[in-house]
C-alpha cells in the first residue's frame, strides 16, 4: 500500500494536470503491451501496435521492466510540454542521475543490463542520443495514433476532478478519485506493490490522470522528486455492437437540437443539466448525447449515480468551426 500524507500546506497546493504526459504515457502504454489481462480494453491497441514496431520493444525491456523498477529520468516534468520538450529533458539527465538510477535498475533485476545501456549509465552522450531516438520511434507507433483518444478519456476525467473540487473543495477532489484510492484525511491511501510512505512536506501534489496507467497509481521512486500522483483514467465499457461508422453519425448531427446540446455542455455537465440547459427532456438529452457520442465529439464519465458529458477535442473544434491538431505536442 500507498500511503500519501498531506499537511494543510500540501491541500492547498494539490492540482490537476492540464494534459496528457507524452513520456509517463509511451512508458505506461510499454506495461500494457506485454500485459495480457487487459484485453478488452487495450488488445486490439495491442494488435495494431506490434505490427507498427521495429525492434524497440527489444530495447526498451531492460529499461522498463513488466514489474517494479524504471528509472524515474524517464518521465521527467517536460513530458506535459509534448515529446519534443520531454526527450530533450531526458537528454539533458545529469551523468550522476543516470549512474544511480540505472545502478539501482541493475541491482533490482539482479543481472547485468545491455552494453548501450551501461554506457548510458556511464552518461555517454551518443547512448543518450540513441535513447531518444528509440523513445520517439516507440511513441510514434504505440501513442501518437491513439492521441486523440488519450487526450478525449484524459479531458473527461479532468472534467470530473475539476466538478468535485467546484463542489467540494479538495477533500471532495481527493475522495473522487478512483476506487484503488482512497482519502482519510489526512492520508491518501492506494493500492501498490510494495509497503511505502509518501511525506508530500508542503509540496503539493500532482495528479496525473493517464490512459495506459492501469488498476495501481504510479509515483516516482525518488521522494526528492517533485510529487507526482499517476492514476488511470476510467475506460469505457466495450461496445457489445459495431460502433456507428462515423460518415452516418455526422450526418445525424443535423439539426439545432444538437447543435444547442454541444454549446450547452460548456465545460462539463451531467445529463440532467444539459436538458435544462436546452430545454429537452432528459430521456431527449441522453438520445442525442449519444448519437454525438458515436460521432466522436463527447466523451461520458460516470461519477457516482450520474454521468458527465465533457466535448472532447474534435467537439470543441467542430464548435470554433476549425481543425485542431491531433499530434502529441501539447502545445
Amino acid at each position: 500500500m500507498l500511503r500519501v500524507h498531506f499537511s494543510g500546506l500540501d491541500l492547498a497546493r494539490v492540482r490537476i494536470a492540464a494534459r496528457p504526459d507524452a513520456l509517463w504515457e509511451t512508458v505506461l502504454s510499454f506495461h500494457r503491451l506485454r500485459d495480457r489481462r487487459d484485453d478488452s480494453t487495450f488488445g486490439g491497441w495491442r494488435s495494431e501496435t506490434r505490427g507498427r514496431l521495429n525492434g524497440e520493444t527489444r530495447l526498451l525491456a531492460p529499461l522498463v521492466p513488466s514489474r517494479g523498477y524504471f528509472p524515474d529520468f524517464l518521465t521527467p516534468a517536460e513530458g506535459l510540454l509534448g515529446m519534443g520538450e520531454a526527450l530533450a529533458a531526458v537528454r539533458e539527465t545529469p551523468a550522476e542521475r543516470l549512474h544511480a538510477e540505472l545502478g539501482r535498475l541493475a541491482l533490482a533485476e539482479g543481472r547485468p543490463l545491455p552494453g548501450w545501456i551501461r554506457a548510458l549509465a556511464d552518461g555517454e552522450t551518443r547512448s543518450l542520443g540513441r535513447l531518444a531516438g528509440i523513445l520517439q520511434s516507440y511513441h510514434d507507433a504505440a501513442v501518437a495514433p491513439y492521441w486523440h483518444r488519450v487526450r478525449s478519456r484524459i479531458e473527461a476525467d479532468r472534467a470530473a476532478r475539476g466538478r468535485a473540487l467546484l463542489d467540494g473543495g479538495t477533500d471532495r477532489l481527493l475522495a473522487s478519485l478512483p476506487p484503488m484510492m482512497r482519502w482519510r484525511p489526512p492520508v491518501l491511501e492506494a493500492d501498490y506493490p510494495v509497503d511505502r510512505d509518501l511525506h508530500l512536506g508542503g509540496r503539493g501534489l500532482l495528479l496525473l490522470p493517464s490512459y495506459f496507467c492501469r488498476r495501481t497509481p504510479v509515483t516516482f521512486h525518488n521522494p526528492d522528486l517533485t510529487p507526482v500522483l499517476v492514476y488511470p483514467v476510467e475506460h469505457p465499457v466495450p461496445r457489445l455492437t459495431p460502433p456507428v461508422p462515423a460518415d452516418r453519425s455526422l450526418g445525424r448531427l443535423v439539426g439545432q437540437t444538437r447543435s444547442a446540446i454541444l454549446h450547452g455542455i460548456g465545460v462539463g455537465c451531467t445529463t440532467s443539466e444539459l436538458a435544462r440547459r436546452v430545454d429537452v427532456s432528459p430521456a431527449s438529452a441522453s438520445q442525442h448525447a449519444t448519437v454525438l457520442r458515436d460521432a466522436g465529439l463527447l466523451s461520458t464519465l460516470r461519477q457516482g449515480n450520474a454521468v458527465l458529458h465533457t466535448l472532447t477535442p474534435l467537439g470543441a473544434a467542430l464548435l470554433r468551426g476549425g481543425a485542431q491538431s491531433d499530434g502529441p505536442s501539447g502545445r
